[in-house]
Parts: C-alpha cells; structure tokens; sequence
C-alpha cells in the first residue's frame, strides 16, 4: 500500500505527512502543530518482534544507523530521555556524564510508560505525556533526516534532527556505548 503524501510548500527535505485517520498519535500532532517538516512512515509491526528499532528499520529498509530508538533512563532520580541509533547501545556511564551526574539505570519499563504515554517499542521524544530532558546521540546530526518511533509500534517519522533537537529542546552528546 502507497502512503499518501501531501507535500507543504515548507517542507525541503521531501514530502509532509498529511493527516491519516487511525495515525494521529501525540508525536504527529506535536510536529503538526509546530509546522515542522516531516514524514510519516508506518510498517507492520511484528507482535512477537522485541527489537523494535532494528524490525523499524529492517521493513523500512534504512541504515540502521538512520533509526534512533528512544529510552528512558533514571539519573540520579530523574528521568532523562536518550535517543541513539538501533544499531548501537546507550552507554549509561555517557548519559550519566552528559547531564551532569556519574551514574544512570534504564528506567522501570512501567515508569517510563506511564510518564511518556507510550508503550514500550513505540516511545517518541515528541509529544510526551511530560517533557523530559532530551540527550540525542552526536551521531544524529551526521544524516540529513533520522527516523524516530512516531509513537505507537510501526510507526515511525523522518525528521531533521536538528528540527528534532529544537522541538524537544535536547542536548547532543556520544551516548553510545
């Protein structure tokens, strides 16, 4: 099935999403409302998948290096978001140092959902139930544009990263272990 497009005069890097009933999710209408280009790119998701990022970039046929999965991780009390590519780890340690602290742990599975809206497999930095700090990984802004989870499981969004960097207001550092 052919996504259906509608490009904005805006947008320089390739067509914008037009709204599509059933994928309207709070990362869509984050990038909507800011007027940022973007590009909505769904697949069918796997249930049994729990690779979420590599199934997303594997059925969408990327560089995984392209496709940034989105934790959520505890530092020192406080939950930062990181976004590195699906073909690397987070280095906590990195994280940790990033925001200013020595030590992080991935966040409870249930916390990070809870605090985000999302489930696990489908986090996006946009739209959140509550803005986090952001670290993306320095490795972002090597691409023109970088997927990010859209914000449910087959669904994910092509977008600058320095688009993506100004509109969850994150910091780039290494982050990956």
């Amino acid at each position: 099935m052919e996504p259906s497009y509608e490009p904005r005069p805006t947008d320089r890097f390739g067509p914008v999403a037009a709204k599509k009933k059933g994928a309207s999710t709070p990362a869509l209408m984050a990038l909507q409302q800011s007027g940022t280009a973007f590009a909505v790119h769904e697949y069918s998701h796997d249930p049994n998948e729990t690779a979420f990022g590599l199934e997303a970039a594997k059925a969408l046929r990327l560089e995984p290096e392209r496709v940034f999965k989105t934790l959520v991780a505890d530092v020192d009390g406080q939950l930062v978001v990181a976004c590195v590519p699906v073909s690397g780890q987070l280095s906590l340690k990195a994280l940790a140092a990033a925001v200013g602290s020595k030590r992080a742990v991935m966040a409870d599975p249930k916390l990070a959902e809870r605090t985000t809206g999302y489930v696990l497999g489908g986090i996006s930095p946009l739209g959140q139930r509550k803005s986090l700090p952001t670290i993306v990984d320095d490795s972002a802004l090597h691409h023109s544009t970088i997927f990010i989870s859209g914000g449910r499981r087959g669904l994910d969004i092509e977008v600058r990263p320095e688009d993506l960097i100004a509109l969850t207001k994150a910091r780039t550092a290494p982050i990956q272990g």
